[in-house]
């Protein structure tokens, strides 16, 4: 993360004997930048973790649009477009700061116009192109007047505003917590009880809490576990590693 923004914290439950994380207790700040991963485009995932962390083979196609020469691409489309997509879920936007992301902008891409004379002539007023000097199907002439196209969100009050500047996706009014795959629910003392006895928890002994902060290294490696494990607070935060195989002895 850069220094302008604060780590987020996570509280884990942590069964040491078994090295794993039972479950962990968060904030809305936490699950709202989990929720956001689900809005996150799939260029975007293969941007922030590399080619070659993803499973399977949509590296590949990213690579390929990356390296496809402009002569072969339609005039409009835009490279960009599918290696840096616009994230424009309100969730996305509000609390994936962890990851770095651009806010979500509703500014159009591209420029349009209106004829020189739609002033004078009614009939010009109906017609709008993406192109500059495209010759008006009303009286002929150049459409140069450059318009800007209004959100559907312009003259509105934003969500976030109407509710008191809440943000993000859920309420902060409870704690939540946050299972080892990643499941998410509010958290209750009851809850909590009956998740020890899933697990078959007998010595408390060995049952540690243990707080850890979610910086952008975190967010990386929960984004990139959660497409590849069940087990992604484990991974991240304990750094379970497969047994080395010892070599056989000939």
């Amino acid at each position: 993360m850069d220094a302008t923004s604060a780590a987020l914290s996570i509280k884990l439950l942590v069964d040491t004997k078994a090295r794993r994380v039972l479950f962990a207790e968060a904030g809305k700040d936490v699950v709202d930048f989990l929720f956001s991963l689900l809005a996150l485009p799939v260029a975007t995932a293969v941007k922030l973790l590399g080619t070659d962390s993803m499973v399977g083979c949509v590296g590949n196609l990213y690579l390929s649009v990356e390296k496809l020469d402009g002569t072969y691409v339609q005039p409009g489309p835009s490279k960009d477009a599918l290696l840096r997509p616009v994230v424009l879920s309100p969730a996305a936007a509000t609390s994936s700061s962890v990851l770095r992301l651009p806010a979500a902008s509703w500014a159009p891409s591209k420029s349009f116009f209106l004829c020189a004379s739609n002033a004078g002539y009614s009939g010009c007023r109906g017609y709008v192109t993406e192109k500059s000097s495209t010759a008006c199907p009303s009286c002929g002439r150049s459409m140069t007047t450059v318009t800007q196209l209004v959100s559907p969100a312009a003259g509105k009050v934003a969500p976030d505003a109407a509710a008191g500047g809440a943000k993000g996706f859920v309420q902060g009014i409870v704690t939540y917590t946050v299972m080892d795959d990643p499941t998410v629910s509010p958290m209750s003392s009851i809850s909590s009880i009956t998740l020890l006895n899933t697990f078959a928890v007998k010595d408390l002994a060995a049952l540690q809490e243990k707080t850890v902060q979610l910086g952008y290294k975190e967010g990386l490696a929960i984004l990139k576990a959660s497409l590849q494990s069940k087990t992604v607070l484990t991974d991240v935060f304990l750094a379970r590693r497969p047994a080395r195989k010892v070599p056989r002895l000939v």
